[in-house]
C-alpha cells in the first residue's frame, strides 16, 4: 500500500490514479472542505481515506501494510500570508514523516518546490551543496527550503534516514485535476476558458526593462511527467537525493498562449496587463530547471514538450464535460 498525503490535490490525485492503474492500493490524507476537489478522486479506489489529524496514529496501525509515503501534502499558495500555518504544515508535519519513515524502514518521497530558488539569481542548481546561497521570495518557499536543508543536513550528519528518500523540486505543473486552486491555477487553466470562448487572454506585463512583456518564462512541466518520476522512483529504491523536476526549457508566457490557440485550433488575441501589486515584490520572471542530477541519478525519460502537452490538456480534459482524469 502507498499512502498519498495530499492525495486529493492536484499531483496527488495524479498520482493516486497512476498507481492504482498499475495496481497498487492506495491511501489518501488530506482535507476536502466544501470545494469540488472530492471530484479529482471519483475515479480512483481507494485501500483508505484519512482526516490529517489523525495521520500519526493511522500511521502506527498500519505500518506492516505500508510500502511507501508519497509526501504532496502542504498549503502550497505563495500568497498565503500566515507563516505560522505554513510552518506547521510544510515544515514540522514533513519532520513528523521523516522520522516516521526513518523508524520504521519506510520509504518517504516528499514535494519540495521551485519556489526555494527564489528570483533566481543564485541559479536553479539542485546540488544540496548550494542549498545555503537559496533566498526564497515567500513563506511557502522557504517552508519547502527549510525542510530541503534540514534532510540535508541530517544525510550529511548520518543520522537515520529512510531506506529511500527523495524530495522533488517541482517547477510550474499544469495539468488535469488542478481545478481546485483557483488563483494557484497554471497559466493555461486560467487562460483556457478566455481562448475558448475568442476573448483575449490577458498576461502581466513585465516589470524588468530587460523582459519585453509576455517574454517572461517559465519551465513548463506537464503534470503526466511528474507522475512517471515518481513511479521510477518507487521502482528503482535504491535511488535517492534532492531533485529538480522540470524540463530544463523555460518558455515564454506568450509562447503558452499560442499553444492554446493551436490546440483549439485559432487565432488568438493577447493583451497585456499591469500586475497586482502583492505579487510584484515575490514574482518569478524566469526558472529553467537544471536537470543533471535527476538524469545521472538514471532517469532518462523524455519529458513532454509545451506544445504537445497543452494540446493534451485542451484536447483531452478542459474542452470535455468531465475534465478530470
Amino acid at each position: 500500500m502507498i499512502l498519498i498525503t495530499g492525495g486529493a490535490g492536484f499531483i496527488g490525485s495524479n498520482v493516486a490514479a497512476a498507481l492504482s492503474a498499475q495496481g497498487l492500493q492506495v491511501a489518501i490524507c488530506d482535507r476536502l472542505r466544501k470545494a469540488d476537489k472530492w471530484r479529482n478522486l471519483a475515479k480512483v479506489p481507494l485501500r483508505d481515506f484519512i482526516a490529517p489529524a489523525s495521520l500519526l496514529d493511522w500511521l502506527q496501525a498500519q505500518s506492516a501494510d505500508i510500502d511507501a509515503v508519497i509526501h504532496m501534502g502542504a498549503i502550497s499558495s505563495t500568497t498565503e500570508p500566515d507563516a505560522d500555518l505554513i510552518l506547521e504544515v510544510n515544515f514540522r508535519l514533513s519532520q513528523a514523516l521523516w522520522h516516521w519513515c526513518a523508524s520504521s524502514g519506510k520509504r518517504l518521497i516528499y514535494a519540495s518546490s521551485a519556489a526555494t530558488y527564489g528570483s533566481g539569481e543564485e541559479g536553479f542548481d539542485d546540488d544540496p551543496t548550494a542549498l545555503a546561497r537559496l533566498r526564497p521570495l515567500n513563506p511557502y518557499g522557504w517552508s519547502k527550503h527549510i525542510f530541503d536543508r534540514w534532510v540535508t543536513d541530517l544525510v550529511r550528519e548520518g543520522a537515520p534516514t529512510p531506506p529511500q528518500w527523495a524530495g522533488l523540486k517541482f517547477f510550474n505543473v499544469y495539468g488535469p485535476n488542478e481545478y481546485h486552486k483557483g488563483a494557484m491555477r497554471s497559466v493555461v487553466a486560467q487562460k483556457y476558458p478566455l481562448a475558448a470562448a475568442g476573448e483575449p487572454i490577458t498576461l502581466y506585463r513585465s516589470q524588468h526593462p530587460d523582459i519585453a512583456d509576455g517574454e517572461q518564462k517559465r519551465d513548463f512541466v506537464y503534470v503526466r511527467d511528474c507522475v512517471e518520476v515518481m513511479r521510477w522512483l518507487l521502482d528503482n529504491p535504491k535511488v535517492s537525493g534532492l531533485f529538480n523536476v522540470g524540463t530544463g526549457r523555460a518558455r515564454s508566457f506568450e509562447e503558452v498562449a499560442r499553444a492554446l490557440g493551436a490546440a483549439l485550433e485559432r487565432r488568438v488575441r493577447i493583451e497585456y496587463v499591469e500586475m497586482p501589486a502583492e505579487i510584484r515584490t515575490h514574482y518569478q520572471s524566469f526558472t529553467q530547471a537544471h536537470m543533471e542530477r535527476l538524469r545521472q541519478a538514471g532517469y532518462h525519460r523524455p519529458f513532454t514538450p509545451l506544445e504537445e502537452g497543452v494540446r493534451e490538456y485542451v484536447q483531452r480534459y478542459l474542452s470535455k464535460p468531465d475534465p478530470y482524469r
